[in-house]
């Protein structure tokens, strides 16, 4: 039996198909305002008997490939649990908010926030803060990997820390320096919605965000324990979705979220 879990995210959408619990297919498209199309050529290129949708969009696939949903938190308690089996802890940064979840070391969860009212903290926040320093994303945490303490931003709201960013630049102070700032008030205010929810270990960190080096580092110190980052954290949704689909208790993913 195949189980496919579609992922619809505000700048992503995921799938993941499944067969008798090993990862056959994973694909990842960018969100265009072209959804509905974006998901239909996804599913059009694979089989399966089952289907789960979950993440922003999952009202309109729902109706659209008359598919059961599921929420985000669920998804991705599912999707941790079966990448890193006894997790008790998620943090997940995406596009435009943050999850922190509490599970039960079994995938149920016991509690959870989520901060999706606000860009701060959230990986638009440092999209934001990269080209404010003229930064490719991608090398945004690296450069902050480099640069040294001393700056403490002010501001969590991602318009106002922005004119924050642009003023230090302004003052003469080095980017990387800056750069560095910005992660630490990410990363600080990451570890806060954790130890909300109650923080115990093992820690899975999901999303994008996850991808940044310098963030994976900073939110390990600050939680006093390393946090495990799956194989391709951007998955971790869809393949909790997938293992819904499947209706089964999530089994070890041994071979990560990629073909």
């Amino acid at each position: 039996m195949r189980s496919a879990g579609l992922d619809i995210g505000s700048r992503t959408v995921e799938l993941v198909v499944l067969e008798d619990g090993a990862v056959v297919h994973a694909q990842r498209l960018d969100t265009t305002p072209a959804v509905e199309q974006d998901c239909e050529r996804l599913l059009a290129e694979v089989a399966f008997d089952h289907l789960v949708v979950t993440g922003y969009g999952r009202a309109l696939a729902e109706v659209r490939f008359e598919a059961p949903s599921v929420t985000e938190i669920r998804a991705y308690a599912w999707g941790a649990q079966a990448l890193l089996p006894g997790c008790r802890t998620v943090l997940d940064i995406g596009g435009q908010d943050t999850k922190a979840i509490a599970l039960d070391g079994q995938g149920r969860v016991l509690k959870f926030e989520m901060n999706d009212r606000c860009a701060a903290g959230a990986g638009k926040f440092l999209e934001m803060m990269a080209r404010a320093l003229s930064y490719d994303i991608g090398d945004f945490g690296a450069a902050a990997l480099s640069g040294a303490e001393g700056i403490r931003l002010n501001s969590m709201c991602a318009v106002f820390a922005e004119s924050e960013v642009v003023g230090l630049v302004t003052r003469g102070e080095r980017p990387e320096d800056i750069a560095r700032a910005v992660h630490h008030s990410v990363a600080r205010r990451s570890a806060a919605m954790l130890q909300r929810v109650g923080v115990e270990a093992p820690v899975v960190f999901a999303g994008g965000a996850a991808l940044n080096s310098c963030l994976v580092a900073m939110l390990s110190e600050a939680l006093g324990t390393n946090v495990f980052v799956p194989p391709d954290p951007q998955m971790v949704g869809a393949l909790g979705a997938a293992l819904l689909a499947a209706e089964a208790s999530p089994p070890k993913i041994t071979a990560g979220c990629a073909t």
